[in-house]
């Protein structure tokens, strides 16, 4: 990946790699999940509570990772191994392979595919009566024969076993390849030297064994994962007007009959109520979007949208802004750590930071809450039914009260009682012949 981060931390569609296999597992009904991570650590910080950490001190294969989680195998257990980097394995693929592997009463199954191209990936080999003989790594020269390479039947990297079967076999691995390394398929042939059988259960969707070893990986399966994604919303009653254009992450939720439309970006945990209209153009992040809202060419950052309101065109809605049912945020307007109240609006080309406005108030165009003196934020309060006018200030903290009223071009510094009109600006004078005396200064 040439990168800093551990490869299984990559994002894809708002989750990390590692974080799809486990909530496959999960879902196929996993009673205990182990990850093996490695000596650093660096991936217990960024695993669900109920996932258990097994440590593998040096990186000498598959099969020595396995043995890292020994501890955590039991002998009547059905043990699946997974990989990290293969986030495409779903639920009912998993389900599948467990299923086959108890019917058959396997010491061990392997989910298998077929590949145009197989490169890179080991080769099942199977006896003449079909069976699987053993699987053969393609990794570095000299690890296959030629007719292995032919083969076009590949190993997935994910695997059922019997508890006790397992434990035996690891047992007796040995580094006997051109890495050096304990590679998991060769548990394969020694438990059938037990005198228990090896299964193949062949997956019908091929992209579960789609691993990821640099970022031209990661894209293609972004590709593959985004398009699951957005057909389930599809299929539940959204209506996604331009896929290609559209990224929605994992982890988001979208009520029936709302309408996403193109080149909009959905990411986090964002929630979107039924009936409401994502304009183009519009980024949500981990906010919180009422029915019948719509939001048009903005850009939402953790902000809670609430029921039938509108937001934007070209508005900012930042972490803490709040808006209530029928509120409206307009062009060009900055909100942020705010509450808008039930039916207010704040239409255009305005600031509102810090402050809580009520029910029914209006705030004109050009209206600012200054809520920061140089060293702390204060916060503006103001009331119901309030009407304020075009470049209306207010210096925080400052309390404007119920059905108040400002004047155009005020800075408000003090309180304004319910009921009154606040005004705070310098009385104009008019300077009589002005341009006429400049113009004789000129000459």
């Amino acid at each position: 990946m040439r990168s800093s981060l551990p490869k299984v931390l990559h994002p894809l569609c708002g989750r990390p790699l590692i974080a799809w296999p486990i909530r496959a597992a999960r879902e196929a009904g996993a009673a205990k999940v182990v990850v093996v991570d490695g000596p650093k650590r660096a991936l217990a910080d960024h695993l669900p509570d109920d996932v258990e950490v097994a440590v593998q001190d040096e990186p000498k294969g598959t099969g020595d990772a396995v043995a890292a989680a020994i501890d955590h195998i039991g002998e009547g257990d059905t043990v699946v191994v997974t990989m990290g980097d293969v986030p495409l394995v779903q639920a009912q693929t998993l389900e599948e392979l467990v299923t086959a592997h108890e019917d058959a009463e396997a010491g061990a199954t392997m989910l298998t595919a077929e590949l145009e191209d197989p490169t890179g990936y080991g080769r099942v080999v199977r006896d003449s009566e079909g069976q699987v003989d053993r699987v053969v790594e393609t990794k570095s020269p000299g690890d296959a024969a030629e007719q292995e390479l032919a083969i076009r039947e590949v190993n997935t990297g994910i695997f059922a076993f019997d508890g006790g079967a397992l434990l035996a076999a690891l047992e007796q691995l040995d580094a006997g390849n051109a890495q050096g390394e304990l590679y998991l398929p060769d548990v394969l042939p020694l438990i059938r030297d037990a005198g228990r059988s090896i299964g193949a259960h062949v997956a019908t969707d091929a992209t579960v064994v789609l691993g990821i070893n640099d970022r031209v990986d990661l894209a293609r399966v972004r590709q593959i994962a985004q398009k699951r994604i957005h057909e389930e919303h599809m299929r539940a009653g959204v209506t996604i007007v331009d896929p290609a254009s559209t990224t929605i992450d994992a982890e988001v939720t979208i009520g029936r009959d709302t309408v996403v439309e193109p080149a909009c970006f959905l990411h986090g945990s964002t929630t979107i109520g039924e009936r409401a209209t994502i304009g183009a153009l519009t980024t949500l992040i981990d906010t919180a979007v009422g029915d019948e809202a719509t939001v048009l060419r903005s850009h939402l950052d953790r902000a809670e949208v609430g029921p039938r309101v509108t937001v934007g065109p070209f508005a900012y809605l930042r972490p803490g802004a709040d808006l209530k049912e029928g509120a409206k945020a307009g062009t060009f307007v900055e909100i942020k750590n705010s509450t808008v109240g039930a039916g207010s609006k704040v239409p255009h080309l305005s600031y509102i930071g810090d402050a809580d406005i009520g029910e029914q108030t209006n705030i004109a165009a050009g209206n600012i809450t200054a809520n920061y003196d140089g060293r702390a934020k204060h916060r503006t309060t103001i009331g119901d039914r309030v009407h304020t006018s075009v470049d209306t200030m207010f210096v925080a903290p400052v309390t404007v009260g119920d059905d108040a009223h400002t004047g155009a071009g005020s800075v408000i510094t003090d309180d304004v009682p319910p009921g009154a009109l606040g005004i705070a600006r310098a009385r104009q004078t008019n300077v009589e012949g002005y341009a006429e005396r400049v113009s004789r200064r000129e000459r």
